[in-house]
């Protein structure tokens, strides 16, 4: 019997504030599990708009605790309801001066898996993350759920290989990639890195970008969301580049054995030749 898991994302336009932002995912998420998705992921930051356009002090009040914050308690009653799997980006406040651009994972019980924090932080017009967001400190976890083993990787953290293999080592079978990047920008790297990652990793990736324009900048969120497999193919169409979407996805966790097999790229590994590497 094919181990095939039916997966959920969505890509959101922002809707002016929190309470109406996370309702309608809410409403998604309910939506995907009518259709029998048992994992659904959000976009980075999901319950905000993407305020690192400017530098401001008033958007540290975005922030809330992980996992005892309103939002994540909200997830994991959500995920209770729904029997699925909930990847939850959210701006987590560890205590004063220590912010977070996080991921946290519930399983389908509404249990808090644990949380995975942004290893790589931009500092560039349009993305002043670092004004907010300390360097992710949890390493690359991959979390043991009710359909199988999930990572996460964040937005920018897409552009280095290293933690994408991470996860890949560390057992990921589906690595969820919330994002915020905009028109212009990185398009044609959109299509590109996530397949490549996948190919290289043999894996599943979700790869969830904002859509629309918001109300802190100039950024053209373009959307384009999709689920790719081991091969590197789209799984079914590519979501729209300018209108919100929920998109649902059937991912044949077999395929993982078979590319792995096929292709033997975690086999042929050199780990005694890569020293160089984490060099300064």
């Amino acid at each position: 019997m094919a181990n095939v898991v039916r997966a959920a994302l969505v890509q959101a336009t922002w809707t002016g504030d929190t309470e109406s932002m996370v309702a309608k995912h809410e409403e998604h998420a309910r939506e995907a599990a009518r259709q029998g998705a048992r994992i659904i992921g959000f976009q980075e930051v999901f319950n905000a708009p993407y305020f690192c356009q400017v530098q401001e002090p008033e958007h540290y009040g975005w922030a809330e605790p992980v996992p005892d914050g309103p939002t994540v308690r909200r997830m994991r009653e959500l995920a209770r309801e729904t029997g699925m799997v909930v990847v939850v980006p959210v701006f987590e406040v560890e205590s004063s001066g220590f912010y977070y651009n996080t991921a946290a994972v519930i399983d389908s019980d509404g249990t808090f898996l644990g949380k995975y924090r942004k290893h790589h932080i931009p500092q560039v017009k349009g993305f002043w993350e670092k004004y907010y967001f300390k360097p992710g400190n949890v390493g690359w976890p991959v979390f043991d759920t009710a359909v199988g083993k999930v990572g996460v990787y964040i937005c920018y953290d897409r552009h280095f290989p290293e933690g994408w293999r991470q996860l890949g080592l560390n057992g990921a079978q589906l690595v969820y990639n919330p994002s915020a990047t905009s028109r212009g920008l990185s398009a044609y790297l959109w299509q590109l890195e996530q397949p490549a990652a996948a190919v290289a990793n043999e894996y599943f990736i979700a790869a969830i970008n904002r859509v629309g324009q918001e109300p802190y900048g100039d950024n053209d969120f373009y959307g384009t969301s999709y689920f790719v497999d081991p091969r590197g193919q789209v799984v079914g169409e590519i979501a729209s580049d300018k209108s919100e979407e929920l998109v649902v996805r059937d991912l044949d966790f077999d395929l993982i054995d078979e590319v792995r097999q096929q292709w033997a790229f975690y086999r042929d590994r050199r780990p005694d030749a890569y020293e160089g590497l984490v060099q300064p």
